[in-house]
């Protein structure tokens, strides 16, 4: 699979950094099989990047994969916004762009009720993330190129 990191500079080999920011699914380096997202998320530099990679799975690597926003995937990314760390090495799933992490937030605060939530989420459309959370995990992703967007 080809996976796709939306930057400021190449990134020939990545590595997890703690941000002062909590993620959908916590630490780790994000990348998305969407190219177009990829693309959206440099473009919030002035010099945008877009790193290439193909990843092989591991099977032997504790993999988390929301096919669908469920009640377990909002919940997941409340826990990991809200700090507590998880024991996955690979998460993947739709990400709570812009206007749902707005609805997250508002889920949090207890501004909506978890049914208000899931009718304004389901108008949006579709997204990936896939996090990998360990060093083990990104020896799956192999560094094909880089390029300016």
């Amino acid at each position: 699979m080809t996976l796709y990191h939306g930057s400021y500079l190449p990134i020939p080999t990545p590595r997890i950094i703690e941000g002062r920011f909590t993620k959908d699914f916590g630490v780790g380096y994000y990348c998305t099989e969407l190219k177009s997202q990829a693309e959206k998320w440099a473009k919030r530099y002035e010099t945008p990047i877009v790193s290439v990679y193909e990843y092989q799975p591991n099977p032997t690597l504790k993999v988390l994969d929301f096919e669908n926003m469920t009640d377990e995937w909002l919940d997941f990314i409340v826990d990991c916004r809200s700090g507590k760390p998880h024991d996955y090495d690979i998460v993947s799933g739709a990400m709570a762009n812009d206007q749902v992490y707005n609805y997250i937030a508002d889920f949090i605060n207890g501004v909506l009720t978890r049914e208000q939530f899931w009718v304004l989420a389901k108008f949006k459309h579709p997204t990936h993330q896939i996090n990998f959370c360990t060093p083990e995990a990104l020896k799956c992703l192999t560094y094909i190129n880089s390029s300016p967007i």
